[in-house]
């Protein structure tokens, strides 16, 4: 498929753990737009056990809000007829816990840690990192192995030329573990991307007990990183041994139109499809029940990390031992003890299906996903680093070989954030969603805020791999709900001294220091921000910057005059007075 067919309706499903959402996407005299969405229970589990039963079920919502028949008297999804069905259907898919892999490497803040990359690139869920240096003995890294029952193992380590002896140390870890795959009885698949000289020698030791596929080595010098074809192989081999042993894929293999995806891969797909289309530096994150996902992409290049511990329903406890009490509390304009904040995330991981039923519960709910966006948001800027003292090459993703640098990931440089999960895409005011991004992630300088509607981004990733210009413009148009632009000014000032005033269209704002003020835009307009003369906006220190308001924007014009990093009072009375500040700045209620 490429992206110069001339599709009409383009109907995508994402088959998600507990979840089937199917959207259709049609060709109007504005260009494309999404037409509907419907969704179902997906049916992976017993007893229907049977993917594909879900995906009609969702596509039959469709069918039925649209009027359009889209299934034939089988059941079958309709393609390539004219004035009935779809041109083409596409999927992506994360049921039965998506793709699950361990990483191996010679070094864990070198090969191990670029293994890693490549795999959470290419949309997998690393469950463990093994090293030679990570501590554990190797009868333990052996049980390990044996025990978890990975989709596949990559292995990583070495230059080209360089050792040889630890990789076929590892290779023999893995023989002794006999690991087998998760679905099936097959043999489990191993991607070896290490130094070229070690593959006779590793190849030997692992026998015939594994299905071996070797790829160009991930670093094959000290200054390189080489991720492509390593997730290349991750994906062909996810389609071939792990979607082919869950039940129905084989199925819906024969219905789509293009090779699934996995849904992490096709959430990252589109966001370096905007990124590159726009010519911008993107941040995005999904928070969701169990994990967060975060995905960036700076001077073009893609980082992809996932915080498998945090979640805002199964893992909202790992949330409150990671961040602990106080750092939750922090954000809660509202008199809650300790003991009362445990009790109720305890309640929500014991019924993770329960929603918010008061105010207080609202704002717990808020400050926890602030603090998960937070902690995961570290998590990734960890990862996403760059070498020090060497002339580096880039291709998929950034690069910690040798002395690991500073992260990427530069918030002076950033133009937008994108923000998707229940948390932030429902919650009941827009207001809302702006705050908990502005709090989690402190932007600086003139930042997008942005939230994806009804998470649809796995289907627009799959559907930019065959009509970019579809994917894109229903991103735009239907997708991503611009919250508005923040501006938090840079320098040193006195609170309560002016930081920063607006002129926006012929009326002037001023932002004293330590102040939130949200300007609504009901008409677009010019805006031009003059910073006071110590602090810097993106265009140097006192130094006035201009951008186009749009009236589309739910929130508007926000700026943040806070300090970074932020430091929240630490005398009750002042921070719940700050908060009720800020709170009152955007509109919202705290008692």
């Amino acid at each position: 498929m490429t992206d110069n067919q001339d599709f009409k309706y383009i109907l995508a499903t994402d088959c998600g753990s507990t979840t089937t959402k199917a959207i259709l996407i049609e060709k109007t005299e504005s260009g494309y737009r999404l037409t509907c969405r419907g969704e179902a229970p997906t049916t992976v589990e017993e007893p229907l056990h049977d993917v594909t039963i879900g995906v009609k079920n969702a596509v039959r919502e469709i069918e039925e809000l649209t009027g359009r028949r889209m299934l034939d008297e089988n059941g079958d999804i309709i393609t390539g007829k004219k004035d009935e069905g779809t041109d083409i259907y596409l999927s992506t898919s994360s049921a039965g816990g998506g793709l699950q892999m361990t990483v191996c490497g010679v070094v864990g803040a070198m090969s191990a840690e670029s293994a890693q990359r490549a795999a959470l690139g290419a949309g997998a869920i690393v469950i463990d990192v093994i090293a030679v240096d990570d501590g554990r003995k190797p009868h333990e890294r052996v049980e390990r192995i044996r025990k978890l029952r990975p989709d596949m193992v990559l292995m990583s380590g070495g230059t080209d030329g360089g050792t040889v002896r630890h990789l076929v140390e590892m290779a023999e870890m893995i023989r002794s573990a006999k690991p087998r795959p998760r679905l099936g009885n097959g043999k489990l698949p191993i991607i070896y991307a290490g130094n070229k000289d070690a593959v006779k020698d590793v190849a030997e030791m692992l026998g015939d007990d594994v299905e071996l596929r070797v790829v160009d080595n991930l670093r094959p010098t000290l200054e390189r990183e080489n991720l492509d074809p390593a997730a290349e192989a991750i994906h062909e081999l996810f389609l071939r041994h792990v979607m082919q042993q869950a039940p129905g894929y084989d199925r819906l293999t024969q219905l789509v139109g293009a090779d699934i995806m996995s849904t992490p891969n096709a959430v990252g797909y589109i966001i370096r499809t905007l990124a590159s289309e726009a010519n911008i530096n993107v941040l995005a994150a999904d928070i969701g029940g169990a994990t967060t996902d975060v995905f960036s992409v700076f001077g073009g290049i893609y980082n992809r990390t996932v915080s498998a511990n945090l979640g805002m329903s199964y893992s909202v406890c790992n949330v409150l031992a990671e961040s602990g009490t106080e750092n939750i509390l922090r954000w809660v304009p509202a008199d809650v003890d300790k003991k009362e904040l445990r009790n109720r995330l305890r309640n929500k991981m014991i019924r993770p299906t329960t929603i918010p039923q008061t105010l207080t519960d609202l704002l717990i709910e808020q400050a926890v996903a602030r603090e998960a966006l937070r902690l995961a948001f570290e998590h990734h800027k960890s990862l996403a680093r760059a070498l020090k003292g060497t002339q580096t090459e880039r291709t998929m993703g950034d690069f910690p070989d040798g002395e690991a640098g500073d992260t990427i990931v530069n918030m002076n440089d950033l133009d937008m954030i994108i923000g998707s999960g229940g948390v932030l895409s429902h919650a009941p005011n827009r207001a809302q969603a702006a705050y908990m991004l502005l709090d989690a992630y402190e932007p600086m300088g003139l930042t997008m805020l942005a939230v994806d509607s009804i998470f649809m981004m796995p289907q627009l990733g799959v559907t930019a791999t065959v009509a970019k210009e579809a994917a894109t413009e229903v991103l735009n148009r239907d997708c991503l709900i611009k919250l508005g632009m923040s501006v938090a000014p840079m320098g040193h000032c006195k609170k309560g001294e002016v930081m920063c005033a607006l002129k926006v269209g012929g009326e002037v704002h001023e932002v004293k220091c330590g102040d939130i003020k949200v300007i609504p835009v009901p008409e677009t307009a010019e805006v031009e921000v003059t910073p006071l003369r110590r602090c810097d906006v993106g265009g140097g220190k006192g130094k006035p910057v201009t951008f186009t308001a749009e009236k589309e924007w739910a929130v508007g014009i926000i700026v943040d005059c806070r300090t970074r990093p932020l430091i929240l009072p630490k005398e009750d009375s002042e921070r719940l007075e700050s908060l009720g500040k800020w709170h009152k700045a955007f509109g919202l209620e705290v008692k």
